[in-house]
């Protein structure tokens, strides 16, 4: 499996070109004021996709019919969770869900952001008939 790549955004420059950037209007407060809520924590994200993952598929056999269902339960809930930390972060989750029997699979991710607050989990998941790998995107806000 690959992870995600990340690339580093240049200080003070813009998420997105013509956008300014939080620190760059007056409103934008909440960061500075508790610089460590607008910090991406891996392993709080972690848990919490790990925990999604085993509430939705713990105990389930492999069944195509329900993978669609699957992956958007463990998405819902991983975003759910995500947003009840209240951190100032735009989340995003992606689902794989494939069923064991010796095929490949490769999956890869880049990302432009602040290394410095923003960051990505991936979460790989297996039981005897498949395996789920979820990826939680975190960018501060």
């Amino acid at each position: 499996f690959a992870f995600a790549r990340t690339h580093r955004r240049v200080p003070g420059e813009p998420r997105v070109p013509g956008v300014p950037t939080a620190a760059m209007t007056e409103s934008a407060s909440a960061p500075e004021d508790n610089p460590e809520e607008a910090v991406f924590v891996g392993d709080e994200v972690e848990a919490i996709i790990k925990e999604s993952i085993d509430a939705v598929l713990e105990n389930a056999p492999y069944k195509h019919a329900f993978v669609g269902q699957w992956t958007n339960d463990v998405v819902e809930l991983c975003v759910k969770r995500l947003a009840g930390l209240n951190k100032p972060f735009k989340y995003v989750v992606t689902c794989v869900i494939m069923q064991r029997n010796g095929a490949g699979l490769h999956t890869a991710a880049s990302c432009f952001w602040d290394n410095d607050v923003d960051g990505s989990r991936t979460v790989r998941w297996e039981n005897q008939q498949m395996y789920c790998v979820v990826t939680g995107f975190g960018l501060a806000l």
